[in-house]
């Protein structure tokens, strides 16, 4: 028997019993339908992550903070207080719980530092509120480090150097102050409520010059190092007792090109002066670690699924040799050897493997394009860009040969049985 009429006569053979072997077919496809979803869950938000990261140019950026105390928590319980712990604060929020600030000492050592082009610290600034004429006021969070990357605008330009206050506006705001759209926010005047250190409330004003995408990586409103100034100015207002000037982290610059070795052997250079310096991938680690996890978790229950479906083809294949006894003979009775009776019944297991898993995957790319459509324009509107299901020929290609090759392996005992049939015995076999 040639191999095309071996091929042949494995599909026709299949469906000798449809109800048993459709059955089988259908345990198959649950197990590759999800796995072809998670695996889709996890590419589209690496893909998305990825491309905030090329966005935003952070390739060439390091958020530079004091390294953690590493006494910090080792005791159980209650830590007991240390006051020299709590005076390295400098009186910024926070300062009790152990957050260690950078002094304008090691502003210069972070800059001195070999790969590193120049540096931006960062200050504690905080807004109770944003509002602008005619409108209500709302929370707002400010972020004066963002400063340093290349925003992912929507609207308007980056921040510059000027004297005047710039902020960046998130698009989720323009709605609820009033604007039209994000180009109606452009050269607008807005107001952030400040509190200084007696607890009285100031209005700062400032002028959006550009409306950012929302996205993971946002971390509120940018703004300049001008509004950043007048920010500190107005907190400060009213303290009688002033602290050392303190940072919450630096913003080292360095070379965009610059590899990975390189990058580490600039991180291990700072953590031996007693600082942790982390690039944006970095912080964002453990969100990716934890997408990966959950999608690592339901590949496992889809694999689990596609081993029970195995044992499906085994007990599908079974039955079918011991209907088949007597064909099984006369095929080799009539010359037709062992190796062929063995691989006409291995190829009927990866044909019903194959008809599981492209039945499984096609279908969970059909469902899964249609509900990552309809999340894009409604859960997940808000994050433009991101397709929470990103089907890649080479993964589905993967999920069917790998549904393919399980389904080989459980058919090897089937064929095995098969194939060392005797030809006189399976005659007689009644």
């Amino acid at each position: 028997m040639r191999t095309g009429d071996l091929l042949r006569t494995a599909m026709q053979n299949t469906f000798r019993s449809k109800l048993r072997t459709s059955l089988t077919i259908i345990a198959i496809f649950i197990g590759a339908f999800t796995l072809t979803i998670t695996s889709a869950i996890g590419a589209g938000i690496s893909d998305y992550i990825g491309n905030q990261l090329g966005a935003i140019g952070a390739q060439g950026v390091l958020t530079v903070t004091a390294a953690p105390d590493d006494e910090l928590g080792a005791e159980d319980g209650p830590a007991r207080y240390d006051p020299d712990r709590a005076s390295a604060g400098g009186g910024l929020p926070g300062g009790g719980l152990g957050i260690t600030t950078l002094t304008a000492d090691d502003v210069e050592a972070i800059e001195a530092t070999d790969g590193i082009t120049r540096v931006e610290p960062t200050v504690m600034v905080n807004a109770e509120f944003i509002t602008a004429p005619g409108a209500d006021k709302y929370e707002i969070s400010l972020n004066p480090a963002a400063a340093a990357t290349v925003p992912d605008l929507a609207a308007g330009e980056p921040l510059s150097d000027s004297d005047e206050s710039e902020i960046l506006l998130p698009d989720e705001f323009l709605d609820v102050l009033g604007f039209a759209d994000a180009e109606d926010a452009i050269g607008a005047d807005v107001t952030l409520g400040v509190t200084d250190a007696l607890g009285e409330q100031h209005e700062v004003p400032a002028t959006v010059v550009g409306v950012t995408n929302t996205s993971l990586l946002s971390l509120g409103a940018s703004i300049n190092q001008h509004l950043t100034e007048q920010i500190v100015q107005t907190q400060e207002t009213g303290r009688t007792v002033e602290g050392p000037t303190g940072y919450i982290s630096v913003t080292a610059f360095i070379d965009p090109d610059a590899s990975d070795d390189e990058i580490a052997a600039i991180k291990a250079d700072l953590a031996d002066q007693g600082f942790q310096a982390q690039t944006t991938a970095d912080q964002i680690g453990a969100f990716q670690t934890v997408i990966n996890g959950i999608v690592g978790v339901l590949n496992a229950f889809a694999v689990i699924a596609l081993i029970a479906a195995g044992f499906g083809i085994v007990n599908t294949l079974l039955m079918s040799v011991q209907e088949r006894t007597r064909e099984i003979g006369l095929m080799k009775a009539m010359g037709m050897g062992s190796g062929k009776v063995f691989a006409l019944f291995s190829a009927e297991a990866v044909f019903i493997g194959f008809l599981g898993s492209a039945i499984g995957a096609g279908i969970a790319i059909l469902a899964g394009s249609a509900i990552s459509s309809v999340l894009a324009t409604s859960v997940l509107s808000g994050l433009p860009g991101l397709q929470i299901m990103l089907f890649q020929p080479l993964s589905i290609a993967t999920v069917i040969l790998v549904v393919m090759a399980i389904a080989f392996l459980a058919g090897t005992l089937p064929a095995r049985r098969a194939a060392v049939q005797n030809p006189i015995d399976a005659l007689r076999y009644e």
